[in-house]
Parts: structure tokens; sequence; C-alpha cells
């Protein structure tokens, strides 16, 4: 089983979770910016953290085998502080780079003026720079963001199918599907879809341009939820080329519209402006274990006699 995992957070997982993901059959992620939990306060901090998902973070994937693009934008959340606004105008330089397939995440978190402007303009961009968009729906009255969200699209120049509405369920994925738009579900331990629901989902509204995600970030989230979609779907009675198609196809023909989603993993540097992942030296098995006075307990020092 091939997966590609069209939202997860990496920036905020081990390298273990990139190990565990590979056995598992990912073998590509996208990365959305998205809101790190401690609220930033210039625009500065945006700056270092879109480096680090253009720099470091495809680095860190590839030394396990998993090609890693991002998409860039001002949150929805983060949208509300004027602090970070000025975000907006740093946004083009980001957008011009190789590994950026997408704008986003964008969208609603609590449906304020400031996050329609956000919104308007980044839909602009995303426009402006040939780049399809990534939308994330408000987590709280879902229908009523969402179809705030779809006429924002519809009033943008970017078309509904150069578009991917994230975090769907039950309640929105109806009119979701009517309004031509791609459709997104995140997959948790507690909160959002399950794979039963997702797989009911599928079941019900069939497999095209449906992608499922992980959304694997700071909370309690499970970066193998792909897979286990996977694997549900096939004990319910999907063949493999319906599990081919939502985890690997439709990720790649969504973020294929960016014409900048390059799969390929090549050999690479041992580190990324001088650091590697690795802390300390590897072991070396030909090294005998030490003794005392080697580090393996103190060294007993005799007491001189009285």
């Amino acid at each position: 089983m091939r997966i590609f995992d069209p939202h997860i957070h990496m920036t905020s997982r081990t390298t273990d979770d990139y190990e565990a993901m590979y056995a598992a059959g990912v073998r590509a992620v996208v990365e959305p910016s998205f809101w790190l939990g401690q609220p930033r306060t210039s625009p500065a901090s945006f700056r270092d953290y879109f480096d680090s998902l253009l720099g470091w973070e495809p680095f860190r994937a590839a030394q396990y085998g998993i090609a890693h693009h991002c998409t860039i934008a001002l949150n929805p959340k983060e949208a509300n502080d004027p602090r970070c606004a000025p975000v907006l105008d740093e946004l083009p330089r980001y957008l011009v780079k190789d590994n950026v397939v997408a704008v986003g995440e964008i969208g609603y978190d609590s449906m304020t003026p400031a996050e329609d402007t956000a919104l308007a303009a980044q839909l602009q961009l995303a426009a402006d720079h040939g780049l399809p968009a990534l939308v994330h729906t408000p987590h709280r009255d879902k229908l009523a963001g969402l179809r705030r969200t779809l006429d924002a699209v519809r009033e943008s120049a970017l078309p509904a199918e150069r578009v991917l509405v994230d975090h769907l369920n039950e309640t929105t994925v109806k009119e979701a599907k009517d309004s031509g738009c791609w459709l997104g579900f995140s997959v948790y331990p507690d909160t959002k879809m399950d794979e039963e629901r997702m797989v009911a989902i599928l079941r019900a509204y069939g497999t095209e341009q449906v992608l499922v995600n992980s959304a694997a970030d700071w909370g309690r989230s499970d970066p193998l939820k792909t897979r286990k979609v996977g694997d549900l779907m096939l004990a319910e009675g999907f063949d493999e080329d319906a599990v081919d198609r939502v985890l690997w196809r439709n990720p790649v023909a969504f973020y294929g519209l960016s014409g900048r989603l390059n799969l390929d993993v090549t050999g690479t540097e041992a580190t990324h402006e001088g650091n590697s992942i690795l802390r300390g030296a590897p072991k070396d098995p030909h090294e005998p274990e030490p003794g005392p006075g080697d580090g393996a307990e103190p060294a007993r020092v005799p007491v001189a006699e009285a």
C-alpha cells in the first residue's frame, strides 16, 4: 500500500514518526503551515517557520525516504491578530518556491471580518501564482463555516476545482461535493473523523476527489491514521484500486495542479546547514563495553590508610 498524507504537521512530530510512517507505506507528505499553539508576535517568526518548512523539514523527511512538500499561508486563527497581518505581504516571496504546492491553510476559525479579508486575499494570491488552495473549515459551526467558505471561493478568481476543502464530516460532505471542490477528511483518535466514519462516507459518496489525511500535530493525533483507513477499506470490501485512488492518486492529482510536485526522494546531504538529525556519535558495534573508570561507573579511588 502506497500512501501520500496530504495534510500532516511534521514540525510537531519526531523522527520516530517518520520511520514508522515509512514502514506503514507513507512515501509522500504535504505539510501545511499552521498555528503552532503559542501565539506568534511578529512576521519574523513566520519567516523562520516558513524557512524551516522549505529546508529543515524536507531534509529530515528525506532521511527516511519520504518526499516532503508544504503549503504556505497566514492561518485563519492568527489572521485575527493585527501583529500577524503583515505576513500577507510576505507571502509572494514564498509562493514562488519549488516545494510550495498550494496556498494554505487558509479559511475560517471564528468567522470574523479579519478572516474574511485574509481568505479573500490568499485566494487571490493562489490564482495569481497558479497554485491550488487548501482551505481549513472551522471546527465549530461547521455547516455555516462551509457555506461561508464556498461563498468566498465563488467570489474569488480561483476555480472550485483548484480548491481542497478540508476537515469535512457527515454534515458538510454533500454541499462540499456539490460545489465541485476537492474533499478533505482529517482522521483523529478522539475528534474530527475516525476510520469507521470515513469508510462509511466513502461508501456513500465514492472515492472521486477525496483526500484522507491524519492532520497529525502537537495535539493527540496519529500519523498512521491514513494506513488504518486503508486497512479498514480493504476489510470492508473496497478493492486495492480504490484504496490507491484515495491514499495516493487523489492527493497526487490535487497537488499536481501546482506543477511542482516531485515525488522522487534522491540521496541527501548528511547535514542541513551543518546540522544532522543525529545527536551524539552512533554506537560502534566493535567497541568494547566500558569498564571501571571508563564511564560505566565512577572509578573507585583507594582511601589512604591512617
